[in-house]
């Protein structure tokens, strides 16, 4: 049969050679040595190179220093530049279709045991000849300096040719252009240039590769890998939009490329509330008047006559109030559960596919090798492009503690200080009712034999220590001043006899610092446990009568795991129960916000829900289309992390559209997740959330490989070999680019030493990672946490100003605070792509770095996309010549 394509047609050339296994070719210059070894039992080769030699890829690496503008970066063997016809939607099936549900519940069933973590392999040089050039260079500039000057009478001195050719050197220009620059530079007086203007830094030294096989894995495994890789990226995307939340704005545009239709790129960008221009001060304008004071029941939006009831744990809404039946239901979005478990159960037999894994562990690898090769080019370019800006520094940039909880945002001498003022203001006030008798806060210290004078903060005994590491219940028990859960209760709960009198006093007190610093700025947790209908009521009032509120603060809403404990105390009958509790009120002040005022004023102010526990805990069910519905979960066995997430998010989902169409804001999912725990709490966080806390388990998670053999009778038979990397997950997050707040400090003294602690091996592979306190009562000693943070990490880990501005530049991309306040703190173009979406005046973040990262992730971006698109190529190609045959035959 005849493979011609039709005349005048030229054969595209894919940018991809097929080839069943890795070829190398050895250069004059350098020869390799591999062993190659074979694994019988699975379907994936392992490549061991010696100790003293190193591995020979048809890859040439090449430094390049590009001039001009932002290129988006290509495949050097590219299809041509016309776009290619599509026969309905892309062919995503892999070699793992079929058998998603067997692998999933055997993963599920083994990946409750948890393993000691290893190091990551992420280490700074101990010596580097960094720190003596940059001295040497420092120097030279002095005396540089010290030969232009102005005399009283205006007369210029120029620089001569030898102290420019000098500073062509240390300042590393590179071209007689550049020379030519500096000099005019030094004969301009200075009266022409009251600022100095800032001009973009486009120029830098970029490492590529050229080839036709850039990843070092054979094209079937490349294939494969990429289709798993993009099918995990469209279910992503799919409950991102479902839910009205964020998906990354670059890995869109060429999921676009691939999908059978248009994804809506504008859902995924903010309305702009006002005009902010490039020069507008960096500080937004201050609330002229307390957001909760005035309040007018009249002025609330109207009635919108809508009722709502849950039905298998979903609340749904009727357009009527006395009719609540399929036709008057209003048509609100959200994920159907047989969707959700097929789609978890596709993901949970992704991240174990062999080929996948090695794909992504590779990728990783590179991309981590990438960044230090970027650092020994660029940094003193970074550094130079850092102090160019005035006035800007880390200390006055934007940061953002995007993970901190509201009960424990204080430190201890500040929490020690407020109990004793208390003591002496109000000794007299009842503060708790024992069973009926009523007792002062000076009445529950004499009942402890203790007075203001004994206490110190050995006393009060709330920092966590070495004992509290892998002791979750030592933890929580530290919470208790003097570990007595009676002080919790009166002065850090917002429910208790003082209506959360001292709790509110000393939150704000907490904002009045953060206010002071200007530039600090944090998302408070507070909790809603669901043990009654009536707890957002409470929240909201203790809210709006302490007037508890700043423009440096928002908060979200946490929800903690602990239906078997209400359950067992009698509480909650069953987990409908506990969901009712939570959402109905949302609902219910969505449709008619003159219900519940309050609440109407406080939920303005919140950006999303955290679901907190103990992810340590072992779960003894595993999610599926068996398990019960949450009003026939009655058992006394705690759900899954899963099962809970599943239901808020698709409550959420419901509530988000319901308040979209009432133009009110919208929540986010941002949970614990991946700090300890089975692999599927980073699957349930990949699929739902928009960011997740901690996220330690991408560095490794004890997950096996699953080889497929089956036996005489046709049945599945899966085996499994534990292993300890989760690259697929590790590789997922950076392409879609989810925010991880991590906490080292915290993770230090509950489950990773701080050495171990996997934040700069994201940072140079390029997650979007920030640094968050977590809980400053317990981990912090000092009046700001957040800088004690960044210090301790800075210190520990050799990190340069540049990596600390990305840090704190990116907490505030992942925050909840308003589109409006970002484009003051960030630059009026924030959410664009690229350096273009950069403001260094702002973020002291140098364009090097921004474009640094966006050409790396288009480049991985592409060479996923490609991989795909050139097996659909090539599919056209063999119907054309099928078809070109069939003509020729019957001729």
């Amino acid at each position: 049969m005849s493979s011609k394509l039709p005349p005048g047609k030229q054969k595209p050339t894919s940018p991809f050679r097929k080839r069943g296994s890795l070829q190398y070719t050895a250069s004059t210059d350098c020869m390799s040595w591999l062993d190659l070894t074979s694994n019988t039992t699975g379907n994936t080769l392992a490549f061991q190179p010696c100790a003293s030699s190193y591995l020979c890829y048809d890859l040439l690496v090449t430094v390049s220093n590009l001039r001009g503008g932002r290129h988006l970066l290509t495949s050097q063997y590219s299809l041509p530049g016309i776009p290619v016809s599509k026969h309905g939607p892309i062919d995503l099936r892999t070699s793992m279709d079929g058998k998603y549900k067997e692998i999933a519940e055997e993963l599920f069933s083994r990946s409750l045991a948890e393993s000691e973590m290893r190091s990551a392999p992420y280490e700074f040089p101990e010596d580097s000849p960094i720190e003596q050039l940059e001295e040497r260079r420092q120097r030279l500039e002095r005396q540089i300096s010290q030969d232009v000057k102005e005399d009283n009478q205006h007369v210029w001195v120029f620089e001569p040719d030898i102290l420019l050719r000098a500073k062509q050197e240390f300042m590393k220009t590179d071209s007689a252009t550049d020379l030519e620059y500096l000099k005019e530079q030094s004969q301009a007086p200075t009266d022409m240039y009251p600022e100095r203007e800032l001009i973009p830094e486009r120029e830098y030294q970029r490492v590529t590769i050229s080839g036709e096989e850039k990843c070092g894995v054979p094209f079937t495994d490349l294939l494969d890998a990429a289709k798993c890789v993009v099918k995990a990226l469209f279910i992503r995307e799919k409950y991102m939009a479902l839910s009205l939340q964020s998906f990354c704005r670059t890995t869109a545009r060429y999921l676009q490329e691939l999908g059978d239709r248009p994804l809506d790129l504008n859902m995924y960008e903010e309305i702009p509330e006002t005009g902010v221009t490039a020069d507008a001060t960096v500080h937004p304008p201050a609330s002229e008047t307390h957001p909760y004071e005035g309040l007018d029941p009249a002025s609330l939006p109207p009635d919108m006559g809508y009722s709502c009831k849950m039905i298998d744990g979903v609340v749904h809404v009727y357009t009527h109030k006395s009719n609540m039946d399929k036709a008057t239901e209003l048509d609100l979005p959200y994920p159907d559960l047989q969707d959700y478990i097929a789609d978890m159960n596709v993901m949970m037999a992704l991240i174990i596919n062999g080929p996948v894994k090695s794909f992504c562990y590779r990728r990783l690898q590179y991309l981590s090798s990438k960044f230090q090769m970027h650092i020994l080019l660029n940094e003193m370019k970074e550094l130079a492009a850092q102090k160019k800006v005035p006035h800007r520094d880390f200390y006055n940039i934007r940061k953002v503690d995007t993970h901190i909880h509201a009960s424990s945002c204080m430190n201890q001498k500040h929490l020690l200080r407020f109990i004793k003022r208390a003591m002496k203001k109000y000794p007299k006030e009842i503060v708790h009712v024992e069973k009926g008798r009523e007792q002062t806060l000076m009445e529950v210290f004499e009942s402890m034999n203790l007075t203001a004078f004994d206490l110190s903060v050995d006393t009060l005994d709330m920092h966590a220590d070495r004992n509290t590491f892998h002791r979750f219940d030592k933890f929580n028990a530290k919470y208790n001043p003097i570990g007595e859960s009676i002080l919790r209760e009166i002065f850090i709960k917002t429910d208790n006899h003082v209506e959360g009198k001292y709790f509110g006093h000393i939150i704000k007190e907490v904002m009045a610092d953060l206010e002071e610093s200007k530039y600090q700025n944090v998302e408070l947790r507070l909790s809603i446990y669901g043990r009654s209908r009536d707890e957002w009521d409470k929240l909201a009032q203790w809210a709006v009568k302490h007037k508890v509120y700043s423009d440096n603060v928002r908060w979200l809403v946490q929800v903690p795991r602990l239906f078997d404990v209400y359950h067992t105390k009698k509480q909650l009958s069953n987990f409908q129960e506990m969901l009712e509790n939570i959402f109905l009120p949302l609902f219910e002040v969505t449709i008619e916000p003159s219900t519940h005022p309050e609440l109407h004023l406080f939920l303005q102010h919140v950006v999303g829900f955290d679901s907190v526990d103990d992810e340590s805990k072992p779960e003894q069910h595993i999610f599926n289309l068996d398990s019960p519905l949450p009003a026939n979960w009655i058992e006394e066995d705690n759900p899954p992390y899963s099962y809970y997430l599943y239901y808020m998010y698709a409550n959420m989902t419901v509530l988000n559209h319901l308040r979209r169409r009432r133009n009110f804001n919208t929540f986010v999912l941002r949970p614990h997740c991946g700090e300890a725990g089975p692999i599927h709490h980073l699957v349930s966080g990949f699929m739902l959330s928009e960011n997740i806390c901690h996220g330690l388990l991408l560095r490794k998670a004890r997950q096996g490989h699953f080889y497929l053999t089956a036996d005489s009778v046709g049945d599945i038979c899966v085996y499994t070999c534990f292993s300890w990397q989760a690259p697929v997950l590790q590789y997922l997050y950076y392409l879609a680019q989810i925010g991880i707040a991590m906490s080292p400090l915290s993770n230090n003294s509950l489950f990773l030493s701080y050495h171990r602690n996997p934040l700069p091996e994201y940072l140079s592979r390029g997650l979007m990672v920030s640094l968050s306190t977590d809980d400053p009562l317990q981990f912090h000693f000092t009046k700001e946490p957040l800088m004690e943070e960044y210090s301790i990490a800075a210190q520990v880990w050799k990190l340069s100003s540049c990596d600390m501005c990305e840090l704190a530049r990116n907490s505030v991309l992942m925050s909840g605070f308003s589109h409006k306040m970002k484009r003051y703190w960030l630059g009026p173009s924030y959410n664009k792509e690229g350096q273009e979406g950069n403001d260094i005046r702002r973020t002291n973040v140098p364009d090097i770095r921004v474009a640094y990262r966006f050409e790396t992730m288009c480049e991985e971006l592409n060479l996923i996309t490609q991989a795909v698109r050139s097996e659909e190529l090539e599919t056209i190609e063999e119907e054309g010549s099928l078809c070109m045959s069939a003509v020729q035959s019957e001729q």
